[in-house]
């Protein structure tokens, strides 16, 4: 016999942008959204009897994320994606959790003439804020915050060396290279009592989303990098005290390879001889040009927590 172990169902990438209109300055704000909705609760039925009617239908979840955002803030998202998931567990008896993802694509006012344009938007990069609130009944919301996509690179400042050697090892030991990541940062709130408790954290949300963009931004421009692993954590501990009602702080960081060229062909190496060229230079100090790698890379990730207070 089998039995249903798990299951949530809903709407995926529902697209919603909201303008604000200011009627007294003229000033416009907006805000683009892909929001994704699951739920779990009494549904096994509808897997094993095909009830639908413990259903509650994804063009209905879709259309609810549509009235919500017309009645409700949808910044900062952290309050946008509480209110939603609150209101489907408070609304269908038989749903005891959803899950809202809330991605908030990147607009940016443009500058003319030295002056913001109160109506006019850039997208300056594929970053996005991104934020995931689950509310379940009788065990309030938990919300993780996150920045992706922020592409970050460095031409000096970082270092790597002295790791383990072996029969496999090919790697050379290089004291200054090049270091680009994408950086995919998140932060775990800890959790609240309710919707309300979420209201009145308002303000919390966008200073911490400010200030862990600076803090990576900072850290990854100033740190003397040994590696990726070490910086990462310099991250997230200086997250962890920027921001106390934060609970966890995790960073998945890709390289992003940046090798010398060998030769005139697809083959890549660390070091790189251009002297087959008339004697031009590009070894060592002299290396100015080099080939962006997109894979194989490697990957490297952490989640840092707030160590226990002792008991006394």
């Amino acid at each position: 016999m089998s039995q249903l172990s798990s299951a949530r169902y809903g709407k995926d990438n529902v697209r919603v942008y909201k303008v604000h209109r200011d009627e007294k300055t003229g000033v416009h704000s907006v805000i683009e959204m892909t929001v994704c909705v699951l739920l779990e609760g009494d549904i096994e039925t509808s897997y094993t009897h095909a009830d639908n009617g413990v259903v509650v239908a994804t063009d209905s979840m879709k259309n609810t994320i549509y009235v919500m955002a017309k009645q409700h803030p949808v910044t900062p998202p952290e309050l946008f994606a509480s209110i939603v998931s609150t209101h489907f567990i408070e609304t269908y008896p038989h749903i005891h959790a959803a899950h809202v993802k809330v991605t908030v694509h990147r607009w940016t006012r443009m500058t003319i003439d030295g002056k913001l344009h109160p109506h006019s938007f850039l997208r300056d990069g594929a970053e996005t804020r991104n934020v995931e609130a689950v509310a379940r009944k009788g065990s309030g919301i938990t919300v993780r915050s996150g920045i992706a996509g922020l592409l970050v690179l460095k031409s000096t400042g970082s270092a790597f060396h002295s790791f383990i050697r072996n029969e496999y090892t090919t790697l050379p030991e290089v004291w200054d290279r090049i270091l680009s990541t994408e950086v995919d940062c998140g932060w775990t709130w800890k959790t609240f009592p309710g919707l309300s408790a979420v209201m009145e954290n308002i303000p919390s949300f966008d200073q911490a989303w400010q200030a862990s963009r600076d803090i990576t931004l900072k850290t990854f421009a100033e740190d003397n990098s040994a590696s990726v692993q070490n910086t990462m954590y310099k991250m997230c501990d200086q997250i962890l005290k920027a921001v106390p009602d934060v609970a966890a702080v995790d960073y998945s960081l890709p390289n992003k390879h940046y090798f010398e060229i060998d030769r005139w062909t697809e083959e890549l190496t660390t070091k790189i001889d251009l002297s087959w060229h008339k004697g031009l230079k590009n070894t060592g100090k002299d290396a100015e040009v080099y080939v962006p790698q997109s894979n194989p890379n490697g990957l490297i990730q952490c989640t840092v927590t707030r160590k226990p207070k002792a008991k006394l």
